[in-house]
């Protein structure tokens, strides 16, 4: 529940505070925010960061399908007090938003994972940690105190180390396991590929599994690599040395060791399944009393089955763009998938949310809340920890705007008569 509203008080505190001297560092215009993320990161991280499959179709399509929906406000209500929450298994939410898991966060910032844990906290958002992580999800939930997260599982071709992760996640906290289906292969992402460079290589990304007792158990019965027989590059020298260095341990133990090697090769070998199948769900089911979600579902057919397979929650995701060039923009599937689910189960949704008014417009075709993605991103890349918690309060305050300029009080209120569509 709201006095003045987030919005009023976010509008306040940037207009009041620029009087008595202090600087808003951290963008927000979604456009200036990724230009001044891109000024203060290496070209390699802005590419792995905001490039999309292919031409990049999917990532435009996403805007435009956003772009294509209008909000029609209804005049005379009261909104004096506007409730912006809202429950989602069993926690009230400050608003219908997430943090969507986003791998290899230590090319945006040093403290990478664990800063976006301690904002996501502080404002009572859900993160969801990336199976890709820069920090384990023990260290994060540490940092999160009693707040939620959930977990982010590509289910490797180890039920072992399945079995491990989701244990490891129970074991922490998170609240809720979130299968991501649409990536068991990587999609052709031109930008990392005009660069060369796949941070997974490096080291980069897999603090999950390197703090894993089960993959290192798997790192140890790798099979020896193959003699290097070619002459050392600079770029060959370079990458060993941020594989050296991004490994748990001493640099001088892990120089002289070919564990940290070994663990690159053994993650590649095993990240993700291309054979899963619906079949493969009981053994999740089966090692976990968590709600699981699926995320990746765009079709309705898929949707039904998922709730006939006792899925408890979907989150309709293309992957922000980065999978499949020429796919189906996530608003555009939602509203036959939320038709297909009947209300059974909530649907989240992701991949080109830029602001609260994004967030309306998805809640009105009948989701429960949306996953914001790169803008917290950039906001980690600009100002660290201050940056994300600045891109959660804008969201939030965008949200409550929108939502008491729409006439609607609540977010019950929110329905598809909030919104037109445009050709």
């Amino acid at each position: 529940m709201t006095d003045l509203g987030l919005g009023r008080r976010r509008q306040a505190e940037i207009y009041v505070g620029a009087l008595s001297g202090a600087r808003h560092g951290v963008p927000v215009d979604p456009a200036r925010l990724e230009q001044a993320a891109r000024r203060r990161i290496s070209r390699e991280a802005f590419a792995y960061i905001a490039g999309g499959a292919g031409l990049e179709g999917t990532m435009r399509a996403n805007r435009d399908a956003f772009d294509r929906l209008r909000i029609v406000p209804r005049v005379l209500r009261d909104v004096s007090t506007r409730d912006t929450s809202l429950e989602l298994f069993g926690r009230r939410l400050p608003g219908p938003f997430l943090l969507a898991p986003i791998g290899v966060l230590e090319m945006a910032h040093r403290e990478a994972d664990l800063a976006v844990a301690r904002a996501a906290a502080a404002k009572g958002v859900p993160m969801i940690f990336s199976n890709q992580a820069s920090v384990p999800m023990e260290r994060c939930a540490e940092a999160m105190g009693a707040s939620a997260r959930w977990f982010q599982l590509y289910w490797s071709t180890s039920n072992d180390l399945v079995e491990s992760l989701v244990g490891r996640a129970e074991a922490c906290g998170c609240e809720a396991i979130v299968v991501t289906l649409d990536t068991t292969l990587l999609g052709w992402r031109t930008r990392d590929l005009d660069l060369a460079y796949l941070p997974f290589l490096r080291g980069k990304g897999i603090a999950q599994y390197t703090s894993d007792p089960v993959f290192r158990r798997l790192v140890d019965q790798a099979d020896e690599e193959p003699t290097q027989r070619s002459r050392p590059t600079f770029a060959g020298l370079s990458a060993l040395f941020q594989l050296t260095r991004a490994y748990p341990g001493t640099f001088r133990a892990n120089i002289r060791s070919p564990r940290p090697r070994r663990a690159v090769r053994r993650f590649l070998e095993i990240y993700s399944r291309t054979s899963l199948t619906w079949e493969d769900l009981p053994f999740l089911r089966e090692r976990t009393k968590l709600p699981i979600l699926l995320k990746g579902v765009l079709h309705p057919e898929d949707a039904r089955r998922a709730v006939e397979a006792g899925v408890e929650g979907l989150v309709v995701s293309n992957h922000g763009g980065r999978q499949i060039d020429g796919g189906i923009a996530t608003v555009d599937a939602l509203s036959a998938v939320v038709e297909a689910v009947d209300g059974k189960v909530p649907i989240l949704l992701d991949s080109g949310v830029r602001g609260g008014a994004d967030a309306f417009k998805a809640v009105a075709l009948g989701a429960t809340a949306v996953l914001i993605g790169r803008p917290y991103a950039y906001g980690l890349a600009v100002a660290g920890e201050r940056g994300v918690h600045d891109v959660l309060e804008n969201f939030l305050a965008d949200f409550d705007l929108t939502m008491g300029l729409a006439g609607c009080a609540s977010i019950d209120e929110i329905s598809a008569e909030s919104l037109a569509a445009t050709s």
